[in-house]
């Protein structure tokens, strides 16, 4: 059995997740409180020395850092990933932006902005920095997904698991998905996906 270690507010710990229960493979989730900075106790930093979730720990003990990664694995030999090598790298594109161009802002956002919510630290400042960047990213995703149905054509990929993640709960960081109407048909089109599993998802 696979084990996850993740916690339950991170899209990036959503996507292996939401694979594995999409492809049927059973895992253990083990919620890790990254508030309580668990991932920088020595028990955790033995398991991955970069103190970062998600983590999965594959049923012959071998370990995965880097949600993306895991979603190349999970994902071998199925249609996630496409058989055309342009197709493929498209997708690999599309991943790359999410974790240079997407998840940077939007995901940054709406931690600081949780945060402010839990303990009234103040992020103003970070958070009017970094909003422009993220709506920039979204106008990217919807000129694309204005002519196709998924980020690389007609079929899901894998670059459409990694940019559901913090699109779909953007608004939490006070994003105003209603300006991009072609991205916001596609959260709707990918959440009404066959074996489709919200966040959090465990098993």
């Amino acid at each position: 059995m696979h084990t996850l270690y993740g916690n339950k507010l991170s899209g990036n710990c959503w996507k292996p997740a939401f694979l594995l229960h999409h492809r049927g493979l059973p895992f253990r989730w083990i919620e890790v409180d990254i508030f309580e900075k668990e991932t920088r106790r020595a028990e955790f930093l033995a398991r991955n020395p970069n103190g970062r979730v998600p983590l999965l720990e594959l049923p012959d003990g071998r370990r995965l850092a880097e949600s993306n990664a895991m979603l190349l694995h999970l994902a071998e030999g199925t249609s996630w990933v496409p058989s055309d090598p342009y197709e493929r790298a498209k997708m690999y594109e599309w991943m790359f932006f999410e974790q240079y161009s997407h998840e940077p802002y939007i995901a940054t956002v709406r931690f600081w902005t949780i945060v402010q919510q839990r303990d009234a630290t103040d992020f103003a400042a970070n958070i009017a920095e970094r909003t422009p960047g993220g709506y920039a990213a979204l106008g990217v995703m919807e000129q694309q997904l204005a002519h196709t149905p998924f980020l690389v054509g007609a079929s899901p990929t894998l670059a459409d698991i990694a940019l559901y993640a913090y699109t779909h709960v953007a608004a939490e960081g006070g994003f105003e998905l209603s300006r991009f109407p072609a991205v916001t048909v596609w959260l709707a089109r990918f959440a009404a996906l066959p074996g489709f599993a919200p966040m959090p998802c465990y098993s």
